[in-house]
């Protein structure tokens, strides 16, 4: 029935609590082979049984009366657990928080590449923490922060769902948004099918006569982190920065006088 020949029980040691063969010690037990009961009979009984069928005798009830006992390939059942272990753990994946920073005045080009790697978090499976960083008088215009990370949920709300609305932190302004039920799957589906597609468009075209082999564009910026997104905001960002090309005379203060001009060497002589 099994590999292990009869009379040779598995001799490795049980699981915590699980008793097996000749360390189940009670005198009588109530056993099933397979899914048939066989009722209650003595222990000794039991274990020949499972010798001669080259099986093992498992205790799987213990606290019962009397015991209850399977008799079984102790081995194949130790293997299929861990099996269901370790799928379960694959399924069970850890979910990771990343975050995305943007300014106030983020540009068209940086919303696209920062939304682009959003939903790339977003549909691995993690939540992504949005940030606004203002600096300087920025802080006093509020609504500008609003409506970056508006915009940002309208670019993702076909796989994402806001889970913590905006709030200041600081010089911050933080959401959370978190990925819709079943985008990871469905992400990983769409994935394999344009990789298959482009293999396939690839082998047609190397078939064809004088077809020339094409190497398809990876793009460079699909496994960058969250350092590399968000080079371009810097949290302790000075407010004298943006005060920096301010006009003096903004905030009632005296022009700076201009550095007079040099005159040319030709002015200079006649003088």
């Amino acid at each position: 029935m099994n590999g292990r020949p009869p009379g040779r029980f598995d001799r490795r040691r049980p699981e915590q609590g699980l008793r097996i063969n000749h360390r189940i010690r009670v005198p009588e037990i109530r056993v099933i082979l397979e899914e048939e009961q066989l009722g209650i009979m003595p222990t000794h009984e039991a274990l020949r049984l499972a010798e001669e069928k080259g099986l093992d005798l498992v205790e799987i009830s213990p606290r019962a009366f009397p015991p209850v006992c399977r008799i079984m390939d102790y081995g194949k059942y130790k293997y299929e657990e861990a099996k269901k272990k370790q799928q379960q753990r694959k399924k069970a994946s850890t979910v990771e928080t990343k975050e995305i920073k943007f300014r106030p005045k983020t540009e068209e080009h940086d919303m696209d590449f920062k939304v682009k790697h959003v939903r790339r978090f977003l549909e691995g499976g993690n939540k992504v923490r949005l940030a606004v960083v203002f600096r300087g008088r920025e802080i006093t215009h509020p609504k500008t922060g609003m409506n970056v990370l508006n915009r940002v949920v309208e670019l993702c709300n076909d796989i994402a769902t806001v889970e913590a609305t905006p709030n200041m932190e600081g010089r911050r302004m933080i959401m959370v948004i978190a990925p819709k039920p079943n985008v990871v799957r469905k992400a990983a589906e769409a994935k394999k099918a344009a990789v298959a597609a482009q293999l396939a468009a690839l082998a047609q075209k190397k078939d064809q006569p004088g077809g020339k082999r094409h190497v398809p564009e990876v793009e460079d910026d699909d496994d960058l982190d969250e350092d590399a997104i968000n080079a371009d905001v810097d949290d302790d960002d000075d407010d004298e920065d943006d005060d920096a090309g301010a006009d003096p005379t903004a905030a009632g203060g005296d022009a700076v006088p201009a550095a007079p001009t040099k005159a040319p060497a030709d002015e200079a002589a006649k003088v």
